[in-house]
């Protein structure tokens, strides 16, 4: 599987085109909800359209905003798709300058103003995340915490009872074979290690 990454923040690339003015932002999204959030909180009212497409996954929508069908929404999501992008949003907002540009022209312009804002925006890499709970004894506690930066792993929840202490941590899936290892030769196989789930999350 190609590795996907998605944006390290927001971007903006603003073109004129055949005298139309067109603005693509673009973010990087943490939830599929977070998508039409920020179309409402970019798109100008006063502009001609304010088109859009987003990627989550396999979510993806897109949107034409009154541009004949075909020739904007979709174009942007084949620039996301095209830099191998994953999470993003983009809308590129178009205030038109009395020319036409035709459905071609129309694709190019939306999708390259696009792709261009996507291309010169800073990026990260998308890991494959495992979220596992661990059972530990009391007396391997503070190695543990100590030890939980060599292997990317990050604290989720904690809880404790008379037999120890339970974890909740995220981890790169990569490293599971290793951390659980190293956490039975610590606690000498007492340590209890229940992978949940896999979430792909930003690096």
């Amino acid at each position: 599987m190609a590795s996907m990454e998605t944006l390290a923040g927001a971007a903006r690339l603003q073109q004129e085109i055949k005298k139309s003015r067109f603005l693509a932002q673009a973010a990087p999204l943490d939830a599929v909800d977070a998508a039409l959030a920020f179309v409402a909180q970019v798109a100008d009212p006063a502009a001609t359209h304010n088109c859009w497409a987003y990627r989550f996954g396999q979510h993806y929508r897109f949107s034409d905003d009154g541009e004949p069908g075909g020739t904007a929404g979709r174009p942007i999501l084949q620039a996301i798709d095209g830099q191998g992008l994953d999470r993003v949003i983009v809308v590129v907002t178009r205030w038109f300058g009395g020319t036409k540009l035709g459905a071609g022209g129309l694709v190019r312009a939306y999708g390259g103003c696009a792709a261009e804002c996507l291309r010169l925006a800073a990026r990260l890499p998308i890991v494959d995340r495992a979220t596992i709970e661990v059972s530990c004894d009391f007396p391997n506690l503070p190695t543990l915490h100590a030890r939980l930066p060599e292997f990317s792993a990050e604290k989720l929840d904690e809880g404790f009872d008379a037999d120890g202490a339970r974890l909740r941590l995220a981890l790169p899936r990569d490293r599971v074979v290793a951390f659980t290892g190293w956490l039975r030769d610590l606690t000498r196989g007492r340590a209890v290690v229940d992978v949940q789930d896999d979430a792909t999350t930003p690096s």
